[in-house]
């Protein structure tokens, strides 16, 4: 099963971040992903280039219902030519598997079809 195909596992009490070891391991099986620090929080994020707006929207669009479906839920900013996704789990301050589960899943719904310019 790949990364992509795995589902997101509920957060709750136990919940813990992604260690050290475990998030740079993830982190090798989502190309292109950068792992950014806002001085409170490290999240997972990619801009994605479109060649239309309409293709841009449906991008965010799509990868918003599988957020939805995982209950995992990122920021997505929409722009023209380009949509940036963010993954972090907000309930736990960081990262988490779910959050490259997440970046990988909106890797292979940019591949289907109407992908992004240059992957």
């Amino acid at each position: 099963m790949t990364l992509a195909e795995e589902h997101c596992a509920p957060i709750g009490a136990g919940s813990v971040l992604a260690s050290p070891a475990e998030a740079a391991a993830l982190h090798s099986a989502v190309r292109g992903w950068s792992i950014v620090d806002d001085g409170r929080v490290r999240k997972l994020e990619k801009s994605f280039r479109f060649e239309t707006f309409a293709q841009a929207v449906a991008f965010t669009n799509a990868v918003g219902e599988a957020a939805e479906e995982e209950d995992h839920h990122p920021r997505i900013a929409p722009e023209r030519g380009s949509v940036t996704v963010q993954w972090w789990t907000h309930a736990l301050g960081g990262l988490h598997r779910n959050d490259f589960i997440m970046a990988a899943r909106a890797d292979a719904i940019a591949a289907r079809g109407d992908g992004p310019i240059g992957g």
